[in-house]
């Protein structure tokens, strides 16, 4: 009888305990991928390469704004000395043309890859990928305007271009 007792005894005292120990909730905390010291930079860094970016893009305005008003005598003496040539092939009219419009076409080419550099400077650097797709779309616009003056469409590309620095100055603007 003393056993039972002492077993009944041990048993409320156990019951209680495994109850409490069933009904306990286990929450576990959410661990935060760790991120490489590469991929994440310091303050300071990130305030540099936004720094680095804001002037490369100012520094492509800046090319562009020249290129675009040389390019307004340009193109209109190209269409002029184009018209001429269709009224009067003359061989030196023909080849003075043709020389020009390769010079415009040879300048158009280096802004888009001077764009797509750009464009992808911004893509590789993390504090600034944020801007990249803005940037892909100015380097678009850039072919596109490599291809209108390849056609002979100068006024165009001319709006082209200034389209393109409308879209950096955004970009400019964002970044600050």
């Amino acid at each position: 009888m003393k056993l039972a007792i002492i077993l009944s005894f041990a048993l409320v005292l156990l019951v209680p305990s495994i109850d409490f120990a069933q009904t306990r909730r286990r929450s576990t905390t959410r661990r935060r991928p760790a991120t490489t010291s590469s991929r994440r930079a310091t303050p300071a860094a990130a305030a540099t390469a936004l720094r680095d970016g804001r002037q490369k893009v100012a520094d492509q305005i800046k090319n562009l704004t020249r290129f675009v008003y040389v390019y307004g005598r340009l193109a209109k003496d190209l269409e002029a000395s184009e018209a001429l040539a269709k009224r009067n092939p003359s061989p030196e009219a023909t080849a003075l043309a043709n020389r020009t419009r390769a010079g415009v076409v040879s300048s158009l080419q280096n802004i888009s890859e001077g764009l797509d550099l750009l464009a992808l400077q911004v893509r590789t650097t993390p504090e600034l990928e944020r801007f990249s797709v803005r940037l892909n779309g100015v380097s678009v616009r850039a072919a596109a305007a490599e291809a209108q003056a390849t056609a002979g469409q100068f006024d165009q590309a001319g709006r082209t271009l200034i389209e393109i620095v409308n879209g950096l100055t955004d970009v400019l603007i964002e970044m600050n």
